[in-house]
């Protein structure tokens, strides 16, 4: 069986995961299509154009604090503090608009029988505030990992580390679910086995490589958390 180009096997046995570690946005809540079209409009008004598949490449994945660094070794400028907040409401207006949880994930968390947890690069406010608003934060509280909570953020292993050894799991019981390069890139370097979803903005081929399985529809994971992995 193939789920979006990755070969697998199903029902041979138990699963080897004790933990499932999800990213958050792209993952558990549909806001990566939705942020990286604003992320275009405020990067157009600093003075940097780019398109939107650049824009996934550049930041999709990654912490605040890596797009500011970013915007001003490209801009060759120093940002000032605060320099967001006029910023803050083209966001918000879009995330109150548009933002839903991710087609499938209710299902998939429903038949989950592992313990979860979420690990994202997105601030611990905004965590919250995206899965409240999709339905989703009662399903993780108390399990809610940020990248202010390491030195080092996606693409480095530090927090899904943290959140492993936070709930007593070590790596390689953890399966992670992400959908972006450096969440993937991750996940590999902190030796656990990542479930690639490219129903997002980020196509398969970006996502495949080693310790990886790539999957397109979010109703498959409890059944590949469960199959027989080719490690």
């Amino acid at each position: 069986m193939s789920a979006g180009g990755t070969s697998f096997q199903q029902g041979q046995g138990a699963s080897p995961f004790k933990l499932v570690i999800f990213d958050c946005d792209g993952v558990l809540v549909d806001s990566e299509t939705i942020a990286i079209r604003v992320d275009q409009r405020v990067l157009a008004d600093l003075g940097w154009d780019l398109q939107l598949d650049e824009i996934v490449r550049r930041f999709v994945g990654k912490s605040e604090a890596d797009f500011v660094a970013q915007v001003e070794e490209h801009l060759e400028i120093t940002l000032p503090a605060g320099w967001d907040h006029g910023y803050q409401g083209w966001y918000q207006r879009a995330l109150d608009l548009h933002l839903r949880a991710v087609d499938g994930i209710e299902e998939a968390l429903d038949r989950l029988v592992l313990p979860h947890c979420v690990a994202s690069s997105g601030t611990h406010s905004k965590i919250r505030r995206t899965l409240g608003k999709t339905g989703l934060l009662p399903r993780f509280e108390g399990r809610i990992f940020s990248a202010q909570d390491v030195r080092r953020g996606k693409p480095e292993p530090d927090l899904f580390l943290h959140a492993a050894e936070s709930l007593g799991f070590r790596p390689e019981e953890c399966a992670v679910v992400e959908d972006s390069i450096h969440g993937v890139e991750a996940a590999r370097a902190a030796r656990m086995h990542v479930f690639a979803f490219s129903g997002g903005v980020t196509p398969a081929s970006a996502l495949a490589g080693r310790a990886t399985t790539v999957f397109d529809r979010m109703t498959l994971l409890p059944d590949l958390l469960a199959g027989e992995l080719p490690f």
